[in-house]
């Protein structure tokens, strides 16, 4: 496709996050064996930004270990390349095209790279397509199959090698198709909006596509004998809720769902994308999946049930960490400690005080625990980058900046961010710019405190404004 102002942005945004991590392009090992982020540096490819993902699966629930895979990524070179790296976990792979041309070679490296060696050079600012496929057995990091027999992809940070080839760093967002053919009787879920359903064979397939970018461990399919609701939003906006057969229909939470995006939407700006709803899913087979909720772009993932407090988490995360995503995996506060804040936001419009309940009694509840103060919000370290102090201290902090600045100063600088970082990527430091910028006050003392801070920040930023009348 030819360059144009949003493909020539995304470049842009790919060498200013590789200047950001310390990445010298003309130095990189011609194996181009990572982006070279902090906490995991051998994910992705500097080489090149990708555009689009359109993902082609196969899947038969009776065969639970096995996935077929027909995945084509359309990319711009950032620089020129005689080989590139893909990020796919586990899989034979049978053939790899580029521009339609077999490989010169294609091989794995280390637990998650597939190098491409392209018949010809990819000339730097060349839009270039690679198809690889593949078939296997998903791992399951990401690709979980339901005690029911279904399946469904969830996960963070590393899910989407489960099943799709990618350039799996956060900073390389793309627009994302998928087509999924299972068996009659059986539902494909998929982020955004859906498209055409055909079946053929004794097999239906289901298209779903993502029209705005989407950071790779958001992207998601489902699997299972979904009854399905389709309602809309105000603004006709499809509304789709998928329940697997093994959990209950939450019809009242179902139904909030337009409120809690509108309330959402009132604080942080117009909610972002062009679809809405839910996929519920039962329990995994795997015991040790993780999260009981992810924020799956457009369509929120739910493990057993429907949920008010996970509902407003995961709807508040469209805006942060799916619209305005990590410049790399230090940044995990500009989703965490945002979407829980959402929480306190949903309490508070529903009767809560927040100064006399929530925060005196969390602050009260840990002064004097080191522990909970001692973990970074920014950078927290590898192994911490989806740790619970982004959640509870992250909440903290967006309440004592709320009074520190004041409601008019915070809530126009949450509408700023999420307009000026719209589709694209930010880091913490950044938002502390902003925060700064709107407000008119010196906050490097404050965000010193509590962001960069390992302990009890002092009374001054503890306690500011009204906080302080205890």
């Amino acid at each position: 496709m030819p360059a144009t102002p949003t493909t020539r942005r995304r470049t842009a945004a790919a060498l200013a996050t590789a200047t950001a991590l310390g990445v010298a392009l003309t130095a990189l090992p011609a194996s181009a064996a990572g982006l070279g982020d902090p906490y995991f540096p051998d994910d992705g490819d500097s080489g090149y930004d990708v555009g689009h993902y359109d993902v082609r699966i196969a899947y038969d629930p009776a065969r639970t270990d096995h996935l077929d895979g027909d995945t084509t990524v359309t990319a711009r070179a950032v620089r020129a390349l005689d080989r590139f790296s893909l990020d796919l976990k586990g899989f034979t792979v049978a053939s790899v095209t580029v521009n339609g041309t077999p490989a010169r070679s294609f091989s794995r490296s280390g637990e998650h790279k597939l190098v491409v060696v392209p018949a010809q050079r990819v000339a730097r600012g060349a839009t270039f397509a690679v198809r690889v496929t593949y078939a296997g057995t998903p791992d399951a990091e990401g690709w979980h199959t339901l005690r029911n027999g279904g399946a469904n992809v969830s996960g963070e940070p590393h899910s989407a090698t489960s099943w799709y080839p990618s350039n799996d760093h956060p900073s390389d967002k793309a627009t994302f198709a998928l087509t999924a053919t299972v068996p009659d009787g059986w539902t494909a879920i998929g982020n955004g909006l859906p498209g055409p359903t055909t079946t053929a064979n004794g097999t239906t397939t289901f298209r779903w596509r993502e029209d705005r970018p989407m950071a790779t461990y958001l992207a998601t399919v489902a699997v299972d004998r979904f009854t399905v609701h389709r309602t809309q939003l105000p603004d006709g906006k499809p509304v789709i809720t998928a329940y697997s057969p093994d959990v209950p229909i939450d019809a009242a939470t179902e139904a909030a769902q337009p409120d809690v995006l509108a309330f959402l939407a009132s604080k942080f700006g117009p909610y972002p994308f062009s679809s809405a709803g839910a996929i519920v899913v039962g329990e995994s087979e795997n015991p040790g999946r993780g999260a009981a909720a992810l924020e799956t772009q457009s369509r929120p993932t739910y493990i057993g049930a429907l949920y008010d407090e996970g509902v407003v988490h995961e709807s508040a995360h469209q805006w942060f960490g799916n619209s305005v995503s990590f410049t790399d995996w230090r940044d995990g506060c500009i989703a965490e400690c945002f979407a829980q804040y959402a929480n306190q936001l949903w309490e508070e419009h529903n009767g809560a005080d927040l100064d006399k309940g929530f925060y005196p009694h969390v602050v009260a509840e840990n002064k004097d625990n080191p522990s909970f103060w001692s973990t970074k919000l920014y950078d927290p370290g590898k192994g911490k980058e989806l740790a619970p102090a982004l959640y509870f201290k992250g909440s903290l902090m967006l309440h004592a900046l709320r009074r520190t600045v004041g409601d008019d100063a915070f809530f126009a600088t949450l509408r700023r961010w999420t307009a000026d970082h719209a589709y694209g990527n930010a880091s913490f430091p950044q938002f502390e710019a902003l925060a700064a910028r709107v407000s008119g006050k010196d906050l490097k003392g404050f965000f010193d405190a509590w962001a960069h801070g390992t302990t009890l920040p002092a009374e001054e930023y503890l306690y500011p404004g009204p906080l302080g009348n205890r």
